[in-house]
């Protein structure tokens, strides 16, 4: 069986923060819960064509907060605000509290996980390829900067009898590295055929922790990263560095080694040699003939049998 954990609760704590911040007793509890279902049904029922993204719940004994945060602000504004008072007085009639509300508009949808498999959601419905509608949202992340992104969509793709799922990705989408900020997004597509589930993962780069220094300049450090740059001819830095000084001095301390050794016997001959001039320096000069090697042709074995004699027949 698949055992598959939510990339945003599974980074609550770490890099990312709690979607409902309140706090109860026991008792209390399941009220509580209940409450913050039910604001989130209405929002996502009332402004799901508004380009919603995430809604953030914060709560007092007497007050609620919510934060919506959306690609179309215009829109759940409305005109002069006639939306947002609206919208406040339907979840006070829910609550019964002080409802507050803060619109937060999102700069750029085509990295937001949750926009970008809302969109791919619509154009199935509208019946365009999928395979055209992910390949054109992984591209728009892709040329907005994100690290890598991840596309799985999963159903009667096509309207094929038998359903399947298909993905596409690019770049990096490390889900095991906590330090990743990894945004996830789920939607259904309803269509004639059925319901297709749209899945997006989008990398957006590591959260360092404050201070950390280790990744100066967005170089990396990683020996993988300085083998490559060291095969590649480039400048290698950290460890890597020291381990690379290190083989080339002793590959040059070898090499030394090796040229005296072999320039010792023949500098003690050309000593002792002695001087010669005029006459007999022009005769040393005169090489010897070549010895013939065991190559050339007198020396060569004779490779086929010697033919025998025609002996004539009897008849």
């Amino acid at each position: 069986m698949g055992q598959k954990v939510h990339p945003g609760a599974m980074r609550v704590g770490v890099i990312h923060d709690w979607k409902s911040n309140w706090y109860t007793g026991k008792k209390e509890y399941p009220q509580y819960l209940i409450e913050d279902i039910r604001i989130r049904d209405h929002i996502q029922g009332k402004l799901g064509h508004a380009g919603i993204s995430d809604i953030l719940i914060r709560k007092d004994k007497q007050r609620i907060t919510v934060d919506i945060y959306t690609a179309r602000p215009g829109i759940v504004i409305g005109k002069s605000g006639v939306e947002v008072d609206a919208l406040r007085k339907e979840l006070h009639a829910i609550t019964q509290k002080n409802v507050h509300i803060n619109i937060n508009e999102i700069k750029r949808p085509e990295l937001d996980a949750k926009l970008v498999a809302q969109s791919i959601a619509e154009q199935l419905q509208n019946r365009v390829s999928f395979r055209r509608a992910m390949k054109r949202a992984l591209a728009s992340a892709v040329r907005s900067g994100a690290e890598g992104i991840r596309i799985q969509c999963g159903g009667r793709l096509g309207g094929g009898e038998m359903s399947r799922s298909e993905s596409y990705s690019e770049g990096r989408v490390p889900l095991h590295t906590i330090r990743a900020d990894i945004d996830y997004g789920f939607v259904e597509a309803k269509t004639t055929c059925g319901r297709i589930g749209v899945k997006v993962w989008i990398n957006k780069g590591e959260i360092m922790p404050e201070g950390f220094e280790g990744n100066i300049g967005g170089k990396e450090q990683r020996l993988g990263e300085q083998d490559t740059r060291r095969r590649r001819g480039g400048v290698t830095e950290g460890l890597g560095a020291s381990r690379e000084a290190a083989v080339t001095a002793s590959a040059t301390a070898r090499g030394s080694a090796r040229c005296v050794s072999a320039v010792g016997p023949a500098v003690g001959r050309a000593a002792r040699r002695p001087v010669r001039h005029g006459a007999a320096a022009a005769a040393a000069r005169v090489r010897a003939p070549a010895r013939p090697s065991r190559t050339t042709s007198s020396f060569r074995r004779p490779t086929s049998r010697p033919s025998r004699p025609k002996v004539p027949s009897s008849r």
